[in-house]
């Protein structure tokens, strides 16, 4: 049985090896194609031993972590990640971002989704934020990696009450699996009011 724990402070950081390894695991495949490095992961965790705030919701199978989800504040974010909402009126000292969800497969379809959300939902209430954001890769529907039964999460993300806002789009460079090169990608932000 898999079983979700919140972990901040000393246990937050413990966890951010584990998160950075499942984060390579399960960003290479559709939809991020990201062929990631241990080292690149490990220095991008900084984000949440800096922030007071910072949550990882870990998802456990006994001993053994199979999922993660994080958040922190969205001024503790990588300015990039907040530079998007500079044509909103919403001040970033409302916004809590949800940075990843990841789980592995053989995980999926448990409702532990559900209770990534919620954990890190309540956790934004505490801080007094007044919505929560996060953002998704955006890939063409011919893209060549594109696998024949892809599909989307966006049912989930609406049933939750979160709305694509329209023009907030991220950009950012990373490798895809296959290629030689970092390419640019575009990443759509998601919100709802708590």
């Amino acid at each position: 049985m898999t079983d979700l724990r919140t972990l901040t402070g000393a246990a937050l950081d413990a966890a951010l090896d584990d998160v950075a390894r499942l984060r390579i695991a399960v960003f290479r495949d559709w939809p991020y194609l990201y062929d990631g490095t241990l080292q690149h992961e490990c220095d991008y965790m900084a984000t949440y031993r800096n922030s007071k705030s910072a949550i990882v919701v870990g998802a456990f199978d006994g001993t053994a972590q199979v999922g993660a989800a994080t958040g922190t504040p969205m001024e503790d974010h990588a300015g990039e990640f907040s530079a998007p909402f500079a044509t909103q009126n919403i001040p970033l000292n409302q916004i809590f971002y949800c940075a990843e969800s990841v789980l592995l497969p053989s995980h999926r379809g448990q409702g532990l989704g559900h209770g990534f959300f919620d954990i890190r939902e309540a956790h934004a209430r505490a801080l007094g934020r007044r919505h929560v954001a996060f953002c998704s890769v955006i890939r063409p529907e011919d893209h060549p990696l594109r696998p024949a039964d892809a599909r989307s999460n966006h049912a989930f993300w609406r049933g939750r009450g979160y709305a694509p806002l329209a023009g907030v789009v991220a950009e950012f460079d990373w490798l895809d699996v296959g290629q030689t090169v970092p390419s640019r990608k575009s990443l759509q932000f998601w919100m709802r009011s708590l």
